[in-house]
């Protein structure tokens, strides 16, 4: 797909719309069976265990209808059909694999699992939401959809919901093991007394300051500052930027931040709220919305605060750390938040990095050119 097809502006009419829907939507579909197909090996444990498989039945059938819906427009439109047919053909797969009517594959007893559900879900949501939301009060109204490096950072979005197997080892099995020796019962027995509100807002703080430990440490000590700078190659900054990420970043940042919870013994319920608000912020965080939140911009991150933090203006260089809570930075000194104003540049400063997924990933360990 050529540059110009991404950053050009999606027209209704032009027949790209209904065909990257139809394509969405059969792949989606697809996947969606194969889930219940190989539960045990493809959904995530926490998920699956509430699941209503008739509500899921009709949520897969409905994406099915809609994918042969929008392919069949485009040969009506008379344009992209080779976009049609790819999502109508994708969509007869699923169909071929059991359709909305497949059974519930045999069960596995196996531990690791590769998270397609959150995948399918977590994008299903984040386009619906995200996207409504930069085309009626966009940031930089001349930024399209398909941006620079929209399917750059689609393939980070992708390989990071379906390594979740990987990063809930890391912050449910691994690290609790080696921390075994902090767990007291009579702690925990009075933080789980606690009212879920209470456990919910202390989650979140010493979360919080842990990300902004971590965050700093990743700006201000060179050698860590090579992975985060994956995450500061965003040029284009929307609702799949936060999804370019170093495969070592979330390993280590979702683990410790669960850590405090895993201590306090906090109860589901407020772990559940922080885990969806925390979700939900960092993809507003980065999208491109313009509204003015007003007095909130005081009480909660939001996208004007942490777009500074991306800035490489000058006056924007290693501040706004904290991933929630503004106030945060203000008690450490690196808070940043000129009144109405926006930045005007986001990136890396410097030379930039290498291209393609895989050359990132290898970007920390590469030696440094040597200068002069």
């Amino acid at each position: 797909m050529t540059h110009d097809s991404q950053s050009r502006p999606l027209v209704l009419g032009d027949g790209r719309i209904s065909g990257y829907l139809s394509i969405a939507l059969g792949v989606l579909s697809t996947l969606g069976v194969l889930c219940f197909r190989f539960p045990d090996l493809l959904t995530t444990p926490s998920l699956r265990a509430g699941y209503d498989l008739d509500w899921m039945r009709i949520l897969l059938g409905a994406g099915m209808l809609f994918s042969v819906g929008f392919g069949l427009l485009t040969f009506i439109l008379g344009r992209q059909r080779k976009l049609g047919a790819i999502g109508v053909l994708l969509t007869l797969l699923a169909f071929w694999l059991g359709g909305a009517g497949v059974q519930v594959g045999p069960r596995y007893d196996i531990r690791t699992y590769i998270g397609l559900d959150w995948f399918i879900l977590d994008l299903l949501m984040s386009a619906i939401v995200f996207i409504f939301l930069e085309k009626i009060m966009p940031r930089a109204r001349e930024q399209a959809v398909l941006r620079p490096d929209f399917w750059h950072d689609a393939r980070y979005f992708a390989f990071n919901h379906l390594a979740i197997g990987i990063f809930l080892f890391v912050g449910t099995i691994l690290v609790p093991s080696l921390f075994s020796w902090s767990i007291n019962a009579g702690l925990q027995a009075w933080f789980r007394d606690l009212p879920g509100v209470v456990q919910f807002v202390t989650v979140l703080v010493l979360a919080d300051l842990i990300e902004y430990a971590i965050h700093r440490s990743m700006h201000e000590i060179p050698a860590l500052w090579r992975f985060h700078a994956v995450h500061h190659s965003v040029e284009h900054m929307d609702w799949l930027a936060g999804s370019r990420l170093h495969i070592l970043e979330p390993l280590v940042t979702r683990a410790m931040v669960m850590l405090p919870a895993f201590i306090l013994g906090a109860e589901p319920g407020p772990m559940l709220a922080y885990v969806v608000f925390a979700g939900f912020q960092a993809g507003l965080i980065h999208a491109n919305v313009g509204v003015n939140f007003g007095p909130l911009e005081h009480l909660f991150a939001t996208p004007r605060y942490h777009h500074w933090h991306h800035s490489s203006d000058r006056e924007a260089i290693d501040v706004n750390y904290a991933a929630h809570l503004p106030f945060i930075d203000r008690l450490f000194g690196t808070h940043h938040l000129p009144a109405e104003r926006w930045p005007e540049r986001y990136g890396v400063v410097g030379d930039p990095l290498p291209k393609g997924m895989l050359r990132q990933f290898a970007y920390p360990f590469r030696r440094k050119p040597k200068t002069g």
